[in-house]
């Protein structure tokens, strides 16, 4: 494990028993801060390297570090189509999400290439998935609970290769009456956007939406990332 940031790690907070461990941080907060970890040396050889990120509360704490792992052929052969495993880890070290996407081709056309992403909370316990959905403009998202129930949308912008601006991915009660949240691919300015490969997201969501959908929300942030804003190395 490594941390690159001196920023401070929020504080073990206390377990609560309806609470999956390690999701009692989601408890009380209704917005995170995903940063990806510049790395200048994927940057400078062009090679695609394992993506690690922090993951912050509205006052800048540190509340998860996430590491991609994988091998290094298949990042680089398969770029942004590579199957991968991220795991999600708190301040003492202690596994609390793990991530899995197989691996599949990005063709926005065809319905059998649509992205699929689990959720573990603790890492072998399923608590939900993440879907792409055939829309053949937007992006769109189904967030289904451990019994493939589905319980929010996602619905993207028609134009998502935008470097100028937020790029907005609006959580949607299932009738897509509602919007109750978002997740926003933040404009890191116009030299940083093209020299670098670092990414930042915003999530936000009510501070009374269960536990598990905000670790679903956080889960289909780096769905986004890998299928619309990783470039090939």
């Amino acid at each position: 494990m490594a941390i690159y940031d001196l920023r401070p790690w929020l504080s073990t907070p206390e377990t609560i028993t309806s609470c999956p461990p390690g999701l009692e941080y989601l408890y009380q907060i209704n917005q995170l801060t995903v940063c990806q970890y510049f790395d200048p040396l994927g940057v400078l050889r062009k090679f695609e390297t394992s993506k690690t990120y922090e993951i912050l509360n509205n006052q800048g704490q540190i509340i998860y570090f996430a590491e991609e792992r994988n091998n290094c052929f298949l990042r680089h052969l398969c770029g942004f189509s590579r199957p991968f495993t991220i795991t999600i880890y708190d301040n003492v070290g202690r596994d609390v999400l793990a991530l899995h996407k197989a691996l599949k081709c990005s063709c926005c056309w065809s319905r059998c290439c649509l992205q699929k992403l689990k959720v573990e909370a603790p890492p072998g316990e399923t608590i939900g998935y993440v879907y792409q959905y055939f829309h053949p403009f937007l992006p769109k998202f189904k967030i289904k609970n451990e019994n493939k129930e589905e319980v929010m949308k996602i619905r993207g912008p028609w134009l998502v290769f935008s470097c100028l601006r937020d790029l907005n991915f609006n959580l949607l009660t299932v009738d897509e009456e509602m919007v109750i949240g978002k997740i926003s691919k933040q404009y890191s300015g116009f030299v940083r956007g093209i020299l670098t490969n670092g990414e930042k997201f915003g999530i936000q969501f009510p501070f009374d939406l269960d536990v598990k959908i905000k670790a679903l929300m956080l889960g289909a942030t780096f769905l986004i990332d890998y299928m619309y804003f990783e470039l090939w190395p």
